[in-house]
Parts: structure tokens; C-alpha cells; sequence
């Protein structure tokens, strides 16, 4: 979740480590900090709070070594402050960490018993004392890596520097991702190649077990057994243009808006624009399959029952669906003839990493549906289904969301056609209804303006209710996770129908309901909830399309009409209205929008 950047440079790295952490800050932080070499010795400059406050604290006391390590730091153990922020140093360690050790405390017992004091309340502080331990024992940088990461249970990506070592930086990877980059006399450690793309796009992505050590010109290599490895050198496109918010106020406004192209780029990759045929790489047989079994976690979660709504419609082949995070704990029967389909925007994603890898060690066949393709899963799987909507900074997701949900949408189509569901006409319908998704998700953001001034409303509820049915219920989920993440109103989304089950007794004048109705088989029913929360008095907000405005029952405190859609891609077009009904209402409450509190844009832990 945090962010690590490391530089062996050959000219003070500080203001660079800072361009490097700014561009990680995405990913979600409480506290930041950096250490670099002054002389053959280490120092450190950390602050809690966003990175103004660290380079607010290097402007008072500034850092002039040519190498050195930075750090993001997402809360895991110890609360945020200075003292627990990275880098932690003990004796002539200093080390920066994400991920989690989760023997720490038999590790901490133990150190603390050979006379060894702590200074904070991390587990990562436990790394930096069993490396200078091990070089008390005479052992040498890398061996001490070694020696310490065979101790160590748990994940993590390591960036390291050891005092008199003022050429090198120490690294290694376990369960959360790390990149080296190679420039002109300077190497480089990062998160992702996003973290060392100021200074080159030239990266290694280096493998699970993976340790090594950097100097100015070349990586030192080294497998779990301790055995030297090359890893590729890989040319990454320059995504910088992708990264910067242009005239929006927010990266997530800006990738609201960018959902119109960021789904034309994927459905283009799996449709045939001129044969009106899906396309999808890989040797997985659609028509053989007996089930599919999907792994996500959060908005990929809700894109996944989407895809489980339409995959079991259109191709009648059964789909389950588990929250990565409980899919092993429950030990699930698994059979043969089964596709695990893990869904995930950054490709990095613990929970569904540890999903998939339970699945494949039972013989399973796997693909992955993301954003990253030089990612962890992406490496792991049999076939890599990418969406192809460039970088997404905002934490909450918006077009990733989408995009996945677009290559769902194809992968139901396809699996209708393999499996000899639909033909080859129906199949062509479908496509050309694909190719229109962009245009009309367009036509939904011009609903804007519209939408702030419902936000002006719900700005001021303390609950909110998302209802829905058939895919819309699973979009219902979405729109309450957006406003819980950005707004920090409290927010659930229902099936419509389960309504009368619990939920109403929730409904009064002060709790806006907004009612997903586009005019599909589901229209009827769920203008009847409507009345339902009227007759009680609530305030509806009832987004709906242009026939289904024609035939809403009087009394919505407001109704938004949407573009006529098929529902074949009605999900696609009613996801703007609430994502954007989120947003402003995030600003008007003068939230942090692309970087809500406590939540990180690539959860590495689990």
C-alpha cells in the first residue's frame, strides 16, 4: 500500500526522492519520510501528515547525499506519527518496508532479550535490527539480507542502506511489488515503475524472493535459494502525460471524465469493430467450461457480480463470486472444469493474489482481469485480460471500475457465442451495443451539472441508501462504496427488493434514496419501491432513462435522466451519474478526494 523509492545517484537525490513520493501518493499514506548518506553516515528526515510537511522539515533541515531511500507509510501497525514513520534505523541500518511481518512480535521478544531497544511501535523496526544483527555477526550486506529474510514471515518490499556502504542500497521483495530502474550512471528502487518514471523507463520487475543490491551502474540479482539471476530489463511507454490532472481539480474528476476513452481503448481489444465479433487472447475453451470462479475485492468485487448477472444470462454457464479476503478462510469446493477469474485494478492486490494462488494450487485454470500487465498477477496466471485505461491515481475507482466491467461485458458475449447461446447476428447486435457504450457514458457525464445540485442535499444526510435490481443492485453497491470512501457519509446499497426486509425501517425525510431504475425487465418493481419510500417519506433520487422518466411515479424529490441504453450496458452508463454525485458531494464536504483517509489505492497487504 505504502510507496518506496530508492536512488544511487550522483548528485543530491532529496528534491528527487520528494518528486518520486508525490507521484506515489495515490497509493495512499498517513506519514512520509527519507533517509540519504551524509558521508559514510545515514540521516533522516520523516514527518507525519501529507509530503509538504516533509519537504517543510528538509527546507529547515536539508539532506545533501547522492543516495538514498524515500517512503510513504500507510498505517499498519502503530498509529501515525513521526516515531513510526519510515525510514526506522537501528545501529547501521536503515531500512523503509511496505507490507507486513507478521512473526514481528516473536522477533521483537527476541531481540529485546540481547539488550536491543525500539523506538517505535512498527514491525518494520524489527527488520532493521536482525540485519545489523547479522552484521554484528561479521556477516556481509547481502548476506546479512539473507540471513534476516529467512527469519521473517510475512510480506514485503525492502529498500535498505547500511552506514559505510555509501554506494549501495540493499533490496528485496516477498508478497508486495519492487522495481529496479537502470539509468546514466544511477540506479534506482521504486514501488512501480510510476515511482522511478521521472528519472528512467527502463525497470526490472523483479521476482517473489527476490533480494538484491544497486549501485551506480548495475543490480546484483539474487533468488530466494541465494542463487545470482538476471531478471529482463523491460522499456515501460512514458505514462507521464497520463499522471498529471491537466484543468481538473482532482484526479479522480479527471478520470470520471476520462471513462468515455479509457472503455473505448478496452472494448477495442476485445471486439472486432468490422467483423462485429469478441476477441479474447488465450487458450482458456469458453464452450468447455463448467463454472467460473471470481476473486476481487472492493469496486472489482461489484464489477465482478456485473459480470457474474450477465455471464450466467447470456451464456447460462454458472459463475461464483468471493470477496478475495474470505475465499481461503472458507475452503471452498473446487472442481475441474472451473476458470478462476481474479479481478483486480493494480495486479497487486494481496487478498486476491492469495485467492488465486489457493486456486492454482488445486490445478485450476487462471485468468486476471487488470490494469498493470508487468504485474504480480499478471506474471502468475495463465492468461492476462488487461483493460487498457491507462493509469487511475485516484484511490477510489472510477474508470478502472468500468473497464473492467467492459471486458465483462464482452467475455459474456463470448462465452454466449462459444457455448452456441446466441448466433452469429445476435452476437453482432451485441458488439454494435459495446461500441456505443463510450458515446453514451459521455452523454451521462454531461449530466454534471445536474448532479451538483442533488450533491447539495446529500451533503448534509448522515445516511444515504443505494437501491437497484438485476445488475443495477450490484451497481447500488458501487455507488454507496463511492460516497463511504471520498464523502465519509455513511452509505449501503441494496437490492431493491430486499427493501421491505430491514432496510425501509432506515427511510425518513433526512435519508436521500437513490433508486437505480433504467427501463428493463426490472422497471416496474422497482418504480414500486419508489413508492414504497415515498409513502414513507423519503427524498428519492431516481436516476432512470428517458422512457423510464416518461413513466416515474410523482412524488421523486428528483429525477435523472439518463441516456437511452441497452441493458446490455446499462451498468456502463449509469455508473458516471453516481460517481459523480460522490464526488461533489466529497467536495462540497471539503474531503481529501483522491486521497481519502485510511484508504490506500494498492492494498499489498492483507
Amino acid at each position: 500500500m505504502c510507496g518506496i523509492i530508492g536512488i544511487v545517484g550522483t548528485h543530491p537525490v532529496a528534491s528527487r526522492l520528494i518528486e518520486s513520493l508525490k507521484r506515489l501518493e495515490y497509493r495512499g499514506y498517513d506519514s512520509a519520510g527519507v533517509a540519504a548518506f551524509s558521508g559514510r553516515h545515514v540521516e533522516r528526515r520523516r514527518a507525519l501528515g501529507k509530503i509538504k510537511a516533509l519537504e517543510a522539515v528538509l527546507d529547515a533541515h536539508p539532506l545533501i547525499g547522492n543516495v538514498g531511500i524515500g517512503h510513504t507509510r500507510w498505517a499498519t501497525h502503530g498509529a501515525p506519527s513521526e516515531a513510526n514513520a519510515h525510514p526506522h534505523t537501528a545501529g547501521r541500518v536503515t531500512v523503509v518496508h511496505n507490507g507486513i511481518i507478521e512473526n514481528y512480535a516473536e522477533l521483537r521478544s527476541a531481540l529485546q532479550a540481547k539488550g536491543r531497544a525500539f523506538e517505535s511501535q512498527t514491525d518494520t523496526e524489527v527488520l532493521a535490527h536482525l540485519i545489523d544483527e547479522a552484521l554484528d555477526q561479521g556477516l556481509v550486506p547481502l548476506a546479512a539480507l539473507k540471513a534476516s529474510l529467512d527469519q521473517v514471515t510475512g510480506a514485503y518490499a525492502l529498500a535498505i542502506l547500511i552506514a559505510g556502504e555509501d554506494k549501495l542500497i540493499l533490496g528485496a521483495r516477498h508478497g508486495s511489488p519492487l522495481v529496479v530502474g537502470y539509468g546514466a550512471g544511477e540506479m534506482y528502487l521504486g514501488s512501480d515503475a510510476l515511482a522511478v518514471g521521472p528519472f528512467t523507463n527502463k525497470v526490472t520487475y523483479l521476482e517473489e524472493g527476490d533480494y538484491l543490491a544497486i549501485d551506480h551502474d548495475q543490480a546484483f540479482i539474487f533468488d530466494k535459494t541465494g542463487n545470482p539471476v538476471e531478471r529482463p530489463v523491460t522499456v515501460v511507454p512514458d505514462s507521464a502525460a497520463l499522471v498529471e490532472k491537466g484543468n481538473y481539480r482532482h484526479f479522480m474528476e479527471k478520470e470520471i471524465h476520462d471513462q468515455p476513452e479509457g472503455c473505448q481503448r478496452t472494448i477495442s481489444a476485445y471486439v472486432d469493430a468490422i467483423g462485429l465479433t469478441t476477441r479474447f487472447q488465450g487458450d482458456i475453451d469458453l464452450a468447455k467450461l463448467e463454472r467460473i470462479q471470481i476473486v476481487a475485492c472492493g469496486s472489482a468485487h461489484i464489477a465482478g457480480l456485473i459480470g457474474k448477472y450477465l455471464i450466467e444470462r447470456l451464456a447460462d454457464l454458472p459463475v461464483d463470486i468471493d470477496v478475495a479476503s474470505e475465499f481461503r478462510y472458507r475452503e471452498p469446493a473446487l472442481r475441474p472444469g472451473t476458470l478462476v477469474l481474479a479481478i483486480s485494478q493494480s495486479g497487486e492486490t494481496a487478498d486476491t493474489i492469495a485467492a488465486l494462488r489457493y486456486c492454482q494450487a488445486r490445478g485450476m485454470v487462471s485468468a486476471a482481469i487488470i490494469n498493470a500487465p508487468e504485474s504480480t498477477m499478471a506474471r502468475e496466471v495463465d492468461v492476462v485480460w488487461p483493460i487498457h485505461c491507462g493509469p487511475e491515481i485516484g484511490v477510489a475507482s472510477t474508470k478502472a471500475f468500468t473497464a473492467q466491467v467492459s471486458v465483462l461485458i464482452a467475455l459474456a458475449v463470448a462465452a454466449a457465442r462459444a457455448r452456441g447461446r446466441i448466433d452469429e447476428a445476435e452476437e453482432a447486435r451485441m458488439v454494435r451495443l459495446l461500441l456505443e457504450a463510450p458515446r453514451l457514458i459521455g452523454e451521462s457525464i454531461e449530466l454534471e451539472d445536474a448532479i451538483k445540485t442533488i450533491a447539495i442535499d446529500v451533503a448534509q444526510a448522515r445516511d444515504v441508501l443505494f437501491l437497484g435490481r438485476g445488475p443495477m443492485s450490484a451497481l447500488a453497491l458501487e455507488g454507496a462504496l463511492k460516497l463511504k470512501e471520498i464523502s465519509y457519509i455513511h452509505a449501503e446499497g441494496y437490492a431493491a427488493g430486499e427493501l421491505k426486509h430491514g432496510p425501509i425501517a432506515l427511510v425518513e425525510p433526512a435519508t436521500p434514496v437513490v433508486i437505480l431504475a433504467p427501463s428493463d425487465s426490472y422497471y416496474e418493481k422497482s418504480a414500486s419501491n419508489m413508492n414504497e419510500v415515498i409513502a414513507r417519506g423519503g427524498p428519492v433520487i431516481f436516476i432512470t432513462d428517458p422512457k423510464g422518466a416518461q413513466h416515474a411515479p410523482a412524488g421523486a424529490k428528483v429525477v435523472v435522466t439518463a441516456p437511452a441504453s441497452d441493458p446490455l450496458i446499462a451498468a456502463l452508463v449509469f455508473a458516471a451519474p453516481i460517481q459523480l454525485l460522490a464526488y461533489h458531494v466529497a467536495v462540497l464536504k471539503g474531503a481529501d478526494v483522491d486521497q481519502p483517509r485510511n484508504l490506500a489505492k494498492s492494498v499489498t497487504v492483507e
